[in-house]
């Protein structure tokens, strides 16, 4: 897994970068070399209609099988990081589950 993580108007300290990379490491981890490239975007966003100021999007790579996109938004950034990460896993999990069950049906 390549991670990048990058900010929008939103200083990301050290913290929160070892922050992203332990519960993406976490949440990915058990996919192996199935996940390629990772992409995360936080932002300080007014907010509008959503629960927060904090944005944060993950794009995972799932190889073979497209890419999954995972957006939040909240208040605190990091129960922001957490929680996106964890429906990372699920979005990741529930796509490999699929592509599984199409192969099945195939044979």
């Amino acid at each position: 897994m390549r991670l990048y993580i990058r900010g929008q108007g939103l200083a990301i300290g050290e913290g929160e970068r070892e922050r992203v990379e332990r519960r993406l490491g976490f949440a990915l981890g058990r996919f192996g070399d199935r996940v390629g490239r990772v992409e995360v975007h936080l932002a300080d966003r007014p907010a509008r209609g959503g629960t927060g100021d904090k944005w944060c999007r993950v794009i995972a790579e799932v190889v073979g099988y497209g890419a999954v996109v995972v957006e939040g938004d909240g208040r605190d950034l990091i129960d922001l990081i957490d929680r996106t990460a964890d429906r990372t896993g699920l979005a990741v999990r529930r796509r490999l589950d699929r592509a599984r069950f199409a192969r099945a049906d195939a044979n």
